[in-house]
């Protein structure tokens, strides 16, 4: 039988929402009020928004 091809799988992006500034601390991006620490919230150009409960916050103009 032939070899079966490997197929390229994407890394997760969960890393990307974590920042490291230079004085070595740890920066996460916006997690959801409603939800818990472990749940990051979207951000769009006028809204941040949580896909597991639908929570919204609209950013002022």
């Amino acid at each position: 039988m032939a070899k079966q091809k490997v197929k390229n799988k994407k890394p997760s992006e969960r890393w990307k929402k974590y920042k490291v500034d230079p004085s070595g601390k740890l920066i996460k991006s916006k997690s959801c009020p409603k939800c818990s620490e472990g749940i990051f919230m979207a951000e769009h150009k006028d809204r941040s928004y949580c896909g597991n409960c639908k929570y919204t916050e609209f950013k002022a103009k």
